[in-house]
Parts: structure tokens; sequence; C-alpha cells
């Protein structure tokens, strides 16, 4: 049976499937970050190591589909929440996130938005620097 694909369309695929690997695992590690940075910043903000991975995964997934949600209802309802949707995504998504692991516990509301706003920053800052450190080819 002859491919529908040549060696060239294949190629190009798999590139974009391992970029689109990578976002993902890098998009994992830095709410990863930023979980543990609130972790070990707040007092009330707790969880295991197992925990923080399954987290940082679950947080990540509900980013990804709460956002977008998030996004439309803001600019429908409430335009003027639009400058700080990150936030609001952010915050959400660790409501979700902490209801559905059973090892997180986020303690008291000065602790929930300090956590957002830890977990908002950390995610971006590691997100900045990860792809520097992590998956850059060495120099030949």
């Amino acid at each position: 049976m002859q491919s529908v694909y040549n060696a060239t369309q294949l190629k190009i695929v798999a590139t974009l499937m391992r970029k689109t690997l990578v976002s993902a695992v890098l998009f994992i590690l830095a709410n990863g970050v930023g979980l543990l940075l609130a972790g070990i910043i707040l007092p009330g903000f707790s969880m295991g190591i197992v925990a923080l991975v399954f987290a940082a995964i679950l947080f990540s997934l509900l980013e990804v589909i709460l956002g977008p949600l998030i996004l439309k209802l803001a600019k429908k309802r409430l335009p003027a929440l639009e400058g700080g949707i990150s936030f609001v995504i952010t915050f959400v998504g660790l409501f979700f996130t902490s209801i559905l692991i059973d090892g997180m516990h986020i303690g008291g509301l000065s602790n929930w938005l300090l956590a957002s706003i830890i977990v908002w920053l950390g995610a971006l800052i590691a997100s900045t620097l990860l792809p520097r450190y992590i998956f850059t080819k060495p120099d030949q």
C-alpha cells in the first residue's frame, strides 16, 4: 500500500508534533514551578510531591480548557475584567484543582489571592526561563 504522505510532509508533521509536545511539557513545568513557589512562600498552602505533580498536570489542563471560556464570558459580560483575565483564570484553575487533588490545601482568602498571584507570576517567569536552559540544543 502506498503512503498518501511524502517524506517531507511526514517530517513537517513530526516537527510540529514535537514542538507541541515540548510546549505542553513546558506549560506543565512552568505551572508546577508556580505551584511549588506558592507552597514554599505561603504558610497555609500545602501539598505533597505526588499531589504537586498531579496538581501541575490538572491545573494546566484546567487552564487550557477554562481559559477560553472565561475570556469569552469576560468579553461579553465584563469587558473591564479582560486586563486581569490571567489572574482570574489562575484563581479558577487553583479552585478546581484544590477540589480535585486530595493532597492540596490552600488556606484562607489572603492565601487564595496571594497563591493566584504567585502561581501566575512563577509560571510566567518559568515559561520564559525554562526554554533557555532546558530546551536549548547544546553548542556543537
